[in-house]
Order: C-alpha cells, then structure tokens, then sequence
C-alpha cells in the first residue's frame, strides 16, 4: 500500500504562508482525521499532500518518491480527492459521474474496457446507489449527492483517498451514513483514508490517527485517546471542554464545559 509522508513543508499560496515547517506521516490502511479550528491549515495541508499545491520548501513523500517527480497521471492512480462542495455537470447522471474517476487510467487509443466498467459498477454497488445509477446528480438529495462523489473517487481505484469536510452541508443522520460508508471502505476494502473533519466526536470515533493543527503547524497526532485531552482542546480551540468516553464505542467525545448563556 502507498505511504504519504511530508518532510518540513512550508505552504502557501501568496503572501506568508500558511502551513510552517509540518512533519505528518499517513499510516497505511488507517482513517486519519486533521483537525483544527478555521484558518489554521487543514485544507492547505490536504491539497499538498495530493500535489495540488506545492511546498515552498520541504517535500511530500509518496511511495518514497518526492510526488512532485512524479508524472500527474501516475499520482492519480495512487491518490483520490474529494475536494469541498465540488460541483456536477449539468444534467450529468450518477454513472456518468461516477466513470469520470477513471479519467486517469484512460489513454488515447484505449477503448472503455471491461475493467473500467467494473470498477464503476462496484463503486455503485459499495455505496448503494446501483438503482438509482441513471438519476441525474441534480435532483438526488445531498446525502446521495456526496456518495455518489465518493464514489466516483473509488472508481479512481487508489489505494489512499483523500476527502476535505465530507460531512460539510449535510444533516446528521447523512453525516454519520457517510462516515459509515467510509469506515467500511477502510474494513473491508483496506483503503487508507485522510479527511479534513470538524466535528470532533466524529473524528474520535471514526479515525484511528488524529493530525490536531494550531496556527499553521501540528500541535499533536496520535492515536484519538492520546490526541484529545482537555489541555489540548482549550489550547487549540480556546475552548473549555471536559473528554469524556463515549457510551456506545469508548472513544473520546468532547463535551464544552460552560452552560448555554453562560460566559466563559
């Protein structure tokens, strides 16, 4: 399986930069959630580590190779992203949709071939949208929207995945039928998964390794029960909270400490 790593990577865009001098390493077929409070890198971070941006200085590792010497085709057959809020073609249905995440692994002379549509097919299947394959993206409900963008990320057929606020616009119960369909890509399909999440209680539960980000840089990474502790929390996110365990799976879940209209 494929391993992405950074190594001291300084990230920006314009003007100073945003992420500082980041050592992270991905663990293979392991869910790693980034956390973070608003502006402090998680998505800058994301977009590096699949070569949409690159470091001012430092590298990102994949494979043992700096990605940035590798040919663009070739780091899209080892790496999928689900980019925030993207947006479908018109009129586009689900299969179509799904089938462009074989884009990369098309050449000029090569015919869609049996294999492509394999790959498409179990893309549908694994995320429960075979019988409504043929409906336009459009009209589906956001939930059904997201996995069908989830999906055309798996035909890509990568063994690592990368998904910035998965979650983001939908309501709970498609939050966790997300988070859901995304741990059983890890389980049964031994993907490596890296996404951007806010919620907390989701990350815990769901990740195996936590990347907690302050001010450009990592402020800790672990496993969940290591990373979220009461200190970390208030210096993070300037929030008073107390770690407790969750009752259904164990796992940290951050309760805020002070009262509805209370000040803190």
């Amino acid at each position: 399986m494929s391993r992405l790593e950074t190594k001291g990577a300084v990230i920006g865009y314009t003007g100073p930069p945003i992420v500082r001098g980041v050592d992270v390493s991905i663990p293979d077929g392991q869910i790693t959630a980034i956390v973070g409070p608003n502006g402090c890198g998680k998505s800058t971070l994301l977009r590096a580590l699949v070569r949409l941006l690159s470091p001012r200085e430092g590298n990102v590792i994949l494979d043992g190779d700096d990605i940035h010497r590798i040919p663009t085709r070739e780091v899209a057959r080892r790496v999928g992203l689900l980019p925030q809020s993207p947006i479908a073609p018109a009129g586009i249905t689900v299969k179509e949709l799904v089938a462009r995440g074989r884009t990369p692994h098309q050449k000029v002379l090569r015919p869609w071939s049996d294999v492509d549509e394999t790959a498409v097919m179990s893309a549908l299947h694994s995320t429960q949208l075979t019988e409504i394959q043929d409906s336009v993206v459009d009209e589906l409900s956001g939930g059904q929207r997201q996995r069908a963008w989830i999906a055309m990320t798996l035909a890509q057929d990568t063994p690592l995945m990368l998904l910035d606020e998965p979650t983001t616009y939908l309501d709970i119960a498609h939050q966790y039928d997300v988070m859901d369909l995304l741990h059983r890509l890890n389980t049964r399909q031994e993907r490596t998964i890296v996404m951007v999440v806010h919620d907390l209680h989701q990350a815990a539960r769901y990740a195996h390794h936590v990347i907690a980000m302050c001010d450009g840089e990592v402020a800790a990474s672990g496993a969940p029960k290591e990373v979220f502790t009461e200190e970390l929390i208030a210096h993070v996110f300037s929030l008073n909270a107390r770690v407790l365990d969750d009752p259904i799976t164990g796992t940290p879940m951050v309760v805020p400490a002070h009262a509805p209209g209370a000040t803190r």
